[in-house]
């Protein structure tokens, strides 16, 4: 990991997303990786096992799905379970609209209550910072 750019932070968002928050953390002077998921008709590589080089190179990720979806929740969940077998402290926040829960199977995950503001973003870095400096 001597090679991996520091503060890299991964933005798991669908197509479209509005680039509120990849602006705001790239002023912070985190590099900012953005993925739409998986082509359509293809999976996520982490479902498969196969990895994935934009997780790898993460310091801290952001994801912006539909929960109520499975294939978003199974994202989210493999992201994590990477995270937790290749004994990262990868700093994870998932964005659910205001009133959601979080599904009990990604409970290990914290959320923002519609979406993150500049605060919780500044927030979200430090963290990112500290996991950087620890790791």
């Amino acid at each position: 990991m001597d090679d991996v750019e520091p503060g890299r932070i991964l933005l798991v968002v669908p197509e479209g997303a509005d680039d509120f928050t990849a602006s705001v953390l790239e002023r912070l002077e985190h590099a900012v990786t953005t993925c739409h998921g998986p082509a359509p008709g293809t999976v996520c590589p982490l479902l498969h096992g196969d990895g994935c080089e934009w997780f790898e190179e993460a310091h801290g990720i952001v994801f912006s799905l539909d929960l109520s979806r499975p294939a978003h929740r199974a994202i989210v969940k493999a992201y994590e379970d990477a995270a937790a077998a290749a004994g990262r402290d990868v700093p994870m926040r998932v964005v659910v609209p205001r009133g959601a829960t979080i599904p009990p199977d990604l409970e290990g995950i914290l959320a923002w209550a519609g979406d993150p503001n500049v605060a919780d973003l500044d927030g979200f870095a430090a963290l990112v910072e500290a996991a950087e400096r620890s790791g």
